[in-house]
C-alpha cells in the first residue's frame, strides 16, 4: 500500500476513506476505520515498532483531528529513540499513568474519598437519615482506624482492624460497615486514586477471614405483642395523650414502619377514597405502597386534622413531624418496654396467618415486603388492594 507521503501528492490527508492502516515509513500509520452500520469513518495514528524483547507493539498517539502529520511524525521519532534506547514505550507510557495515580491517590485520605463518595451520591439516598447513617457508621468505626490513612495504602489488615470487634457481637452493623467501605474504596479506584484489589471485598478476600454472617450469633428479632394481648394493648394505647400516642395508633392500624407512618403528610392522604399512598423515596423496597384506610385510621385523622397544613403528625416546630422516638417513649409511659414499636407488624403478620382466612399474599402486600421468588413476583401484577382492604378492617375491628 503507498506511503502517506505519496498520497500527499495526489491528494490530502482528510480525502483518505479506505479503512486500513497507511504506512508513512518508520512505523507512523494513519489507522482508518468505519462504523459497520453507520457508516462514518474515524482517524487515528498508530505507531508500531519491535520491542527489545522482539514483540511488536502499537501504539495510539492521537485522533487526526487533534494531531497534525507532522506532529504525529515527531511523537514517533521520540518513540524510536525510545526503543534505541532499550525503552519500551508502551510500559513508559503505562508506568508514567501509574505515578500520576500514585501522585493523585497520596493526596487524597479515605476520609477525603468517604466525604466525596457521598457528595457524589447525594441524589440517590432516601432521605437526609440515610446519608447521615452512613457518614455516622464511618466515624464511628472506620475513621478511627484509617480515616487519615491515603486511599492507597489502606489494606486487609486495617479493613480487618475495623470489623473484628464488631463482627460477632454487631455483625448487622459490621456488614453495613464493611459495604460502605468497599463501596468507597470502589470509588477510588475507578476516579484512579489507587490501584490494586478492594481490601473490603467479600468474595475472595474477606469471606476467608471472617465467619459468614449466619454463622455468627442469631439476630435477635424486634419484641412483638402477643395475638391475645393486642386489643387490651390497644384500649391503653388510646387512653394516653398527645400527637405520638396517635401517630402509634395510625402505624400499628396500617400496619407500616415508624418512619413511613410519623412522616406522613395530608398530600400522600386522599380521604374520599380512603387511602395512603407512601412515596417510593419513604418506603424500605423504595417502592409506592398504598395503604387502605380502615374507620379506625381514619378516626386517627380527623384527631389530628387541623394541628398542621403540611404533615400529619406535627412535632414542636411548624412543618416538622414528631420525632422518631415518640413511640419509644409513647411505650415507656404505658410501662411496655417488653415490646417495641417495630414488633406490631409481627403482631399483624401473626394474627394474619393464624386468626383469618386472609391468603398469605395478602398480609404480605400489606406490609409492603418484596416478593422474593422471582417468577411469582412476574405473574403477581395487582396490589390486592381491594382484599388489603378488607384485611386492614378486620384488624382494626380486633383491637377493639
Amino acid at each position: 500500500m503507498p506511503g502517506l507521503r505519496n498520497k500527499l501528492k495526489a491528494a490530502s490527508l482528510k480525502s483518505i476513506s479506505e479503512p486500513g492502516k497507511h504506512a508513512d515509513g518508520g512505523g507512523l500509520y494513519l489507522q482508518v476505520t468505519k462504523h459497520p452500520v453507520a457508516g462514518h469513518v474515524r482517524k487515528s495514528w498508530i505507531v508500531r515498532y519491535r520491542a527489545a524483547n522482539g514483540k511488536m507493539r502499537e501504539m495510539g498517539i492521537g485522533s487526526f483531528e487533534d494531531v497534525s502529520l507532522a506532529n504525529a511524525r515527531e511523537k514517533a521519532e521520540r518513540i524510536r529513540y525510545e526503543v534505541r534506547e532499550g525503552n519500551d514505550a508502551v510500559e513508559v507510557r503505562a508506568e508514567a499513568k501509574q505515578e500520576a495515580i500514585r501522585s493523585r491517590a497520596a493526596a487524597m485520605t479515605f476520609a477525603q474519598c468517604a466525604e466525596a463518595y457521598l457528595n457524589a451520591h447525594q441524589s440517590s439516598w432516601k432521605n437526609e437519615k440515610h446519608r447521615a447513617q452512613w457518614s455516622s457508621s464511618l466515624q464511628a468505626y472506620a475513621y478511627p482506624v484509617f480515616g487519615d490513612v491515603a486511599i492507597q495504602d489502606i489494606n486487609i489488615g486495617m479493613v480487618m482492624k475495623v470489623l473484628d470487634p464488631i463482627w460477632e457481637t454487631k455483625t448487622e452493623t459490621a456488614s453495613r460497615v464493611r459495604g460502605r467501605i468497599e463501596n468507597i474504596i470502589d470509588w477510588a479506584t475507578v476516579r484512579e486514586y489507587r490501584t490494586g484489589e478492594n481490601p473490603a471485598r467479600w468474595r475472595g478476600y474477606l469471606e476467608k477471614a471472617l465467619p459468614a454472617r449466619n454463622k455468627t450469633k442469631k439476630v435477635k428479632h424486634f419484641a412483638a405483642l402477643p395475638i391475645d394481648e393486642f386489643p387490651k394493648f390497644m384500649k391503653h394505647l388510646r387512653a394516653q395523650t398527645g400527637v405520638g400516642p396517635l401517630a402509634f395508633q395510625f402505624a400499628i392500624l396500617t400496619a407500616t414502619r415508624t418512619g413511613e407512618a410519623i412522616e406522613a403528610r395530608w398530600d400522600e392522604i386522599d380521604l374520599e377514597d380512603q387511602s395512603w399512598t407512601i412515596p417510593a423515596a419513604r418506603m424500605k423496597a423504595g417502592r409506592i405502597h398504598r395503604v387502605p384506610l380502615s374507620a379506625a385510621a381514619l378516626l386517627v385523622l380527623k384527631k389530628v386534622r387541623g394541628l398542621d397544613p403540611v404533615v400529619v403528625f406535627p412535632g414542636q416546630r411548624y412543618g416538622k413531624s414528631i420525632s422518631n422516638m415518640a413511640f419509644l417513649m409513647t411505650l415507656r409511659r404505658m410501662g411496655r418496654t417488653d415490646v417495641t414499636p417495630h414488633g406490631f407488624r409481627s403482631t399483624f403478620r401473626d394474627w394474619a396467618a393464624e386468626r383469618t382466612d386472609f391468603q398469605n399474599e395478602v398480609a404480605e402486600a400489606a406490609l409492603a415486603h418484596v416478593i422474593s421468588n422471582q417468577a411469582e413476583a412476574a405473574y403477581r401484577r395487582g396490589d390486592l388492594f381491594e382484599k388489603r382492604r378488607a384485611l386492614m378492617e378486620a384488624w382494626a375491628k380486633f383491637g377493639g
